[in-house]
């Protein structure tokens, strides 16, 4: 509650809502609708225009606590849903953007979900090129080259993979080729928020 009033008083408001924050980092309404929906093998708290404000605060916000409160709905999602997992991993970043930022959002995220959830997290990809930002782009111009994410260790049994957003889903593709190729025998999602509901399609 001191925390609370504290961020108030620095003029902070919630993240999810815009509203004076009454808890820490995120009001308690919008703590208590924090829920995570399943589409086929992917886990998500929302669509962009409910959840955008958690994300923004979350990947450039520097609000870092945030994660765990966000990782505890996705983490129950994909418990849910009875996937057994050998591990966590997320879609990584380019170094020059985590040298930038300090701290890749998608890996907080997991690491969060993956205490939650009881099993390993582990850096299994790494990126090897540049692309612009995907919600800059159009749906129609989101063809990713195949080499976008390699792998950089060898892994078995299913895995959750995890990212801020899902906006077409071609870097959600390219990133699950990439953990299938490291020697994942099966791959699911977890993503904060969906932009575009017809990129989870070819997922369900």
């Amino acid at each position: 509650m001191l925390w609370g009033l504290l961020e108030g008083l620095l003029g902070h408001t919630c993240p999810g809502c815009g509203n004076r924050l009454d808890a820490p980092l995120l009001c308690r309404g919008c703590r208590q609708g924090l829920r995570a929906f399943a589409a086929g093998e992917m886990v998500y708290l929302g669509l962009y225009g409910r959840v955008g404000g958690v994300v923004r605060a979350l990947k450039y916000g520097k609000r870092f606590g945030l994660a765990p409160l966000l990782a505890e709905p996705l983490a129950e999602a994909v418990s849910a849903q009875g996937w057994r997992l050998a591990g966590v991993t997320a879609v990584p970043t380019l170094l020059p953007r985590l040298a930038v930022r300090g701290y890749n959002p998608p890996e907080l995220l997991g690491r969060a979900v993956a205490a939650r959830l009881g099993v390993p997290y582990l850096r299994v990809l790494r990126r090897e090129r540049y692309t612009p930002s995907q919600p800059s782009r159009g749906r129609a111009r989101r063809h990713l080259p195949q080499d976008l994410f390699a792998p950089v260790l060898r892994v078995e049994g299913s895995w959750l993979l995890v990212d801020d957003v899902l906006t077409s889903g071609a870097t959600f593709l390219r990133a699950k080729e990439a953990l299938l190729r490291a020697g994942a025998g099966r791959v699911y999602g977890a993503f904060l928020a969906v932009r575009d509901p017809g990129a989870l399609g070819p997922y369900r």
